[in-house]
Formats: C-alpha cells, sequence, structure tokens
C-alpha cells in the first residue's frame, strides 16, 4: 500500500509544479503583450508631431537605427556575461531577414503610405483585423487549431474595436490606401506568426535585433531617394528627444515585448493583445489630443476585455485538465 501513495506524492509534484509554471507563463506573456500594443497606442501621440519635421521613410529608418545600436549593445553584453556566442545558421539569416523584410520593413511602409493615403481613423480599423490574419495563419504555418473559444474570443474583441473606433462612411473614397492598409495588417500577421517559428531557435532579443538590421538594410535605399526629394532641417531638441522615444521606447522595446510575448503563447490568442493598440490609443487622444471619448469607447473597450481574459484564462484550465488525464493514466500504467 505504501509504494502506490509514494508514486502518487511524487508524480503530483511535477504536474502541480508544471501547472503553476504555465499559469506564470501565460501571465508574463500577457504582460508583455499588453505593454507592447499599448506603447504603440501611445506612439501615435508622439509621431504625429515627429512627422510634421522629419518625412516618413526619414523617421522609420531613425527607429531602426536608433533601436539596433540599443539592442545590439544589450544582445552583446549578455553573451559576455553569459560566456555564450550565438550560432546562425544559413536558413537563419533566411529565416531573420524575412521576418525584418515582412514585418518590420513592408508592413511599417504600407502602414505609413496606407494611413497618408486615406486616414488615421480608417486605419485604425482596419489594421486591427491583424489578429484575424494571425489566427488564419498560425493554423496554416503553425497548424494550430482555430477552436471554438478563439472564436468566440476574436469575434468579441473586434467588435468592441470596430464599436470603440467607429465606422467611417467615406472609407470607400480612399480604395487604395485602405488596400495599404490591408497589405499592413497581413504581413504584420505573418510576421507575429513566424517569430514563433524563430523562436523554437534564437530568444527574442536575439530576433529583434537581427530583425530590425535587415529592416535598417531594406529601409536605407528608400530613405536616402526621399532625402533627395525632401530635405530635412535640423530638428529642435523636442524632437530629438521624440526619436529617441521612437526608437528606444516604441522599437526596441515594444519590438522586443511583443515577440517575447508571442514566444511564451499560443500565436493565436497572443494575437489578441493587438486590440489594446487602438484602446490605448483612444485615451493617449483624449488625455493629449482633447479628442472626445464617447459610451462607445467603454462599451467596446469591455468587450476587448473579455474578449482577451476569454483567450487567456480557458488554456491555463484545459492544460491543467489535461495534466490531471495524463497523470491518472500514468498512475494506472
Amino acid at each position: 500500500m505504501t509504494v502506490p501513495l509514494l508514486r502518487e506524492d511524487v508524480s503530483l509534484i511535477p504536474m502541480e509544479a508544471g501547472g503553476l509554471f504555465q499559469m506564470k507563463k501565460t501571465l508574463f506573456g500577457s504582460f508583455y503583450l499588453s505593454l507592447a500594443a499599448s506603447i504603440w497606442g501611445g506612439m501615435y501621440v508622439v509621431s504625429k508631431y515627429v512627422l510634421d519635421f522629419v518625412p516618413p521613410f526619414t523617421l522609420v529608418w531613425l527607429r531602426y537605427i536608433t533601436a539596433f545600436i540599443v539592442l545590439f549593445g544589450i544582445l552583446k553584453f549578455r553573451q559576455y556575461k553569459t560566456k555564450m556566442r550565438l550560432s546562425i545558421r544559413k536558413q537563419d539569416y533566411f529565416l531573420l531577414g524575412w521576418i525584418g523584410f515582412i514585418g518590420y520593413f513592408v508592413s511599417i511602409s504600407l502602414q505609413f503610405i496606407g494611413t497618408k493615403l486615406s486616414d488615421a481613423h480608417t486605419g485604425a480599423l482596419i489594421t486591427s483585423a491583424t489578429p484575424a490574419f494571425i489566427v488564419l495563419f498560425a493554423k496554416f504555418v503553425l497548424h494550430e487549431w482555430i477552436t471554438l473559444r478563439k472564436a468566440v474570443a476574436l469575434l468579441l474583441a473586434t467588435i468592441g474595436v470596430v464599436i470603440v473606433i467607429g465606422l467611417d462612411n467615406n472609407g470607400g473614397q480612399s480604395f487604395w490606401g485602405n488596400m495599404m492598409l490591408v497589405g499592413a495588417a497581413l504581413t504584420w500577421a505573418l510576421l507575429s506568426v513566424y517569430v514563433k517559428v524563430a523562436s523554437a531557435r534564437f530568444s527574442a532579443l536575439a530576433i529583434t535585433t537581427y530583425a530590425i538590421w535587415f529592416a535598417l538594410l531594406f529601409t536605407t535605399p528608400v530613405m536616402l531617394w526621399e532625402l533627395h526629394e525632401q530635405p530635412v532641417s535640423v530638428p529642435s531638441m523636442s524632437v530629438v528627444f521624440g526619436i529617441l522615444y521612437l526608437g528606444i521606447i516604441s522599437t526596441a522595446g515594444a519590438f522586443f515585448l511583443w515577440n517575447k510575448g508571442m514566444e511564451m503563447m499560443d500565436a493565436g490568442i497572443g494575437s489578441l493583445f493587438f486590440f489594446f493598440q487602438p484602446l490605448v490609443g483612444a485615451v493617449f487622444g483624449f488625455l493629449f489630443l482633447r479628442e472626445q471619448i464617447t459610451a462607445s469607447f467603454y462599451l467596446g473597450g469591455l468587450l476587448i476585455i473579455i474578449g482577451v481574459f476569454i483567450a487567456i484564462l480557458s488554456p491555463i484550465h484545459q492544460r491543467q485538465s489535461k495534466e490531471g488525464v495524463n497523470h491518472g493514466r500514468s498512475l494506472v500504467e
């Protein structure tokens, strides 16, 4: 009688520890993704001011060069402390280059151009469709199932964003701008899924650093052409501080947090945290740009929070139940 009891007690420890670890991992991943999306939501207040003095592709280049210097320094310092070198194979360069090209160069560029041809209101609405594309790409690239829970959470959050942002009746007048914004949403979804693929071999810090380096290479020719067409005068210190904020906080910090969060969570679930971007953007617009917040903001925000809560809470219970079943099987065997 004592042997089965001892086996049961010992086997219970890893099950409980595993459940606790998974819960902590989910909570930390949720925090990283929420913070990244929130930073991007508030970024538009700063970028709107800086873009009055610096053209868009030049600003993107300045963001990336600042972010790369910061991230590369941190990466090298960590390698020095741990005495470990990063081993990158030839196919890894293609993967990291693809992430930098499709996500940090194409997606951001399409977002800038699309917003210019359309408007910020419509742009925020269209790019908020990104999580739906992530769920679809995750099915084909990562073979993640589109469960009823994911579908319900995605639907609630999507409805919430539509309510928060509102519908623009004049959207059809900016067809090409809207098409580019759809492209921005598609390419950012691809980025998020392939970051999940790359995280099997590299840390979030390494992925972000090298992907930004590739994006910097792709952006440089366009930036040089833009400067030839539209020279930039010496900016004020407030513009310089704005560029540093965009490079260090909104690019180096937020990109790292997003990649780290996507590394720790199911891609389809992690994608839902993107909805915090327009939500926080509306709050910052109210605080700094004196934009009005209506009752629809509170209703939509509540739906977004409920959708995300459903997404992150259910997997914990499901995994614990699954672990309990497997634990019971091991006792029988």
